[in-house]
């Protein structure tokens, strides 16, 4: 069984690693993302977790410097969905997309031994059918059908009269 690593924020805004017994940064915490190190970050004063917050820190940063990833018509769409009625259905959806994104990733990695343009591919018609599938999913639970311009699966003609 793997433990979850704990940090704690004091008053004076520092964040204590317990597993190193240090104070550390938020790049130290963005580089345990990046390694995938599971933790949590709690508030010394009230024992909230306030993990989300000091992701949604670290994301600030990053976006303020470089070349961000989020443009401003991306967040504004997502500002929307706050407190609308798929505000819950939103959120999995991105979530999945990010899990399926990862895991494509990492298949990638192993793939590109063979043909890179083969992988490629194999992986964008993949990425399509899995995304298609996905999307449909999505909005039927949100009540709307099958996407606009899309024919329900298995209504397409086969060209045989009948």
């Amino acid at each position: 069984m793997t433990t979850q690593r704990l940090i704690k924020k004091y008053p004076n805004r520092r964040l204590y690693d317990t597993e190193l017994s240090r104070y550390i940064t938020l790049v130290d915490i963005r580089e345990l993302v990046l390694r995938g190190v599971e933790f949590e970050v709690v508030d010394t004063s009230t024992s909230e977790d306030i993990t989300r917050q000091i992701l949604m820190q670290i994301i600030m940063e990053e976006e303020s410097g470089g070349q961000p990833l989020f443009s401003a018509s991306m967040l504004a769409q997502i500002i929307r969905f706050y407190g609308g009625t798929v505000q819950g259905l939103f959120a999995r959806f991105l979530e999945e997309s990010m899990s399926l994104f990862a895991r494509n990733q990492e298949q990638m990695r192993h793939t590109l031994g063979a043909d890179p343009l083969e992988a490629m591919g194999k992986l964008a018609q993949r990425n399509l059918e899995l995304w298609t599938s996905f999307q449909d999913s999505f909005f039927k639970a949100a009540g709307f059908g099958s996407p606009p311009g899309r024919k329900p699966p298995g209504s397409e003609s086969d060209g045989k009269s009948g």
